[in-house]
């Protein structure tokens, strides 16, 4: 038995790529899981597949989803041991082109309901006294670029509340930690007219297997070891 078999993870952003690639690597360890996402058939496909899988449709900015999600692990499984705060959204371009609509929903995705997310299941763990946090950060939490500012502002958000709570959590037994990738595959990127991997000169993408590799690295640590930041960059990516 490894240290995640039987513990219960409540992952959003999960019906596809780096949320999805997380669940299934928290799956193959024994772990339970609970799914969000806007897209109700791809997530009730993916519970048929994955063993001890609830699901939960609809948008991640409605104040309820947190405490829903987190009725839905405790009425399924009794417990919630990992909570993985995936759910983004991008919106970038330059002062002339940028859409300001698509900025505020982004804003209200990234910052918002994650934010929300966060101090719910966090006010559970501290009660529970144990629990994991997780955010999906980005290298633009730590560095910026010409007209992804407002992107990057979001994940310098999280980077803030990621390491404020932290702090504030030590000793409590619940760890609060940010996995930031570089440029991944994905389908945020779906409505773009040039891919990044092409506009940003990344012929090799990370997969989205390869950020889940660092999400499991972090939950799988002694409980007296924290790895409060993870970055996992394409090899070739000079950003």
């Amino acid at each position: 038995m490894n240290d995640l078999e039987g513990k219960v993870a409540v992952v959003t952003g999960a019906t596809s790529g780096i949320g999805l690639a997380a669940a299934e690597a928290l799956s193959e360890r024994g772990v339970k899981l609970v799914l969000h996402g806007r897209r109700r058939e791809l997530l009730e496909a993916h519970a048929a597949r994955l063993p001890h899988c609830a699901v939960l449709a609809g948008d991640i900015a409605d104040p309820d989803t947190p405490e829903a999600l987190l009725d839905l692990a405790m009425e399924r499984f009794g417990r919630v041991d990992i909570a993985y705060a995936n759910a983004g959204l991008i919106a970038s371009g330059p002062v002339g082109e940028i859409d300001l609509d698509a900025m505020s929903d982004m804003l209200r995705v990234n910052i918002d309901a994650t934010f929300r997310f966060a101090y719910t299941v966090l006010r559970h763990m501290k009660a529970a006294g144990s629990g994991d946090l997780l955010f999906t950060g980005s290298v633009l939490g730590t560095k910026t670029r010409p007209n992804a500012g407002a992107y990057a502002a979001t994940k310098y958000a999280v980077e803030a509340l990621a390491e404020s709570l932290r702090m504030e959590l030590a000793g409590s037994g619940v760890r609060v930690a940010v996995v930031e990738p570089g440029l991944v595959r994905t389908d945020l990127h779906r409505d773009y007219a040039v891919r990044p991997e092409v506009s940003q000169n990344v012929p090799q993408p990370l997969t989205p297997a390869d950020v889940a590799r660092a999400v499991v690295f972090a939950v799988e640590q002694p409980r007296s070891v924290l790895i409060p930041r993870v970055m996992v960059l394409p090899a070739s990516q000079n950003v």
